[in-house]
């Protein structure tokens, strides 16, 4: 297959597995860190989330909290995913690129980490009026946005969009 070629999938058809593999795969290592390495709870993780635009007192917040974080790292997931299978459909030196697992892998090294700084420098600061803090729980999400973000995105998108036979 030509990497210049249209994508093989409609794009809405790409986008939804492409997102929801995308937002479960980073809400089983979110979760997982919360829980196991930093001894909170899931509730208090998405209540966390929810802080981040519905202010402090969702650290306090119940169920509805809890669901608004959820909601809002959907969202969230959903937009990373909407620009990367845009970027993908359009530009074919990106379809090019991912043609290849060693190729996918190299965009996946380099997208997890994005998405972490703009997340951390950009998004985060501008809702909370805060500025990030680098210590290690930050050293651990950008590392954490490769595995568990950006490589099942990557190839996610790269089996959907340029179909099965892509493992050169």
């Amino acid at each position: 297959m030509r990497t210049d070629a249209v994508p093989r999938t409609p794009f809405m058809r790409a986008l939804l597995p492409v997102w929801l593999v995308t937002a479960a795969w980073d809400f089983v290592c979110a979760t997982a860190l919360g829980v196991f390495a930093y001894g909170s709870t899931a509730a208090a993780l998405w209540r966390g989330v929810a802080a981040t635009v519905f202010g402090p007192s969702a650290l306090s917040g119940g169920a509805v909290a809890v669901a608004e974080g959820i909601v809002l790292h959907m969202a969230v997931a959903l937009t990373w995913s909407l620009l990367f299978v845009a970027a993908a459909w359009w530009w074919a030196a990106l379809r090019g690129a991912i043609r290849t697992r060693g190729g996918a892998l190299a965009v996946a090294i380099g997208y997890g980490p994005l998405i972490w700084l703009v997340m951390s420098l950009a998004v985060i600061p501008l809702a909370t009026g805060r500025a990030p803090r680098f210590g290690s729980r930050w050293w651990i999400q950008i590392a954490a946005h490769v595995p568990f973000v950006s490589l099942p995105l990557v190839f996610t998108a790269r089996r959907l969009l340029l179909g099965r036979r892509v493992t050169v």
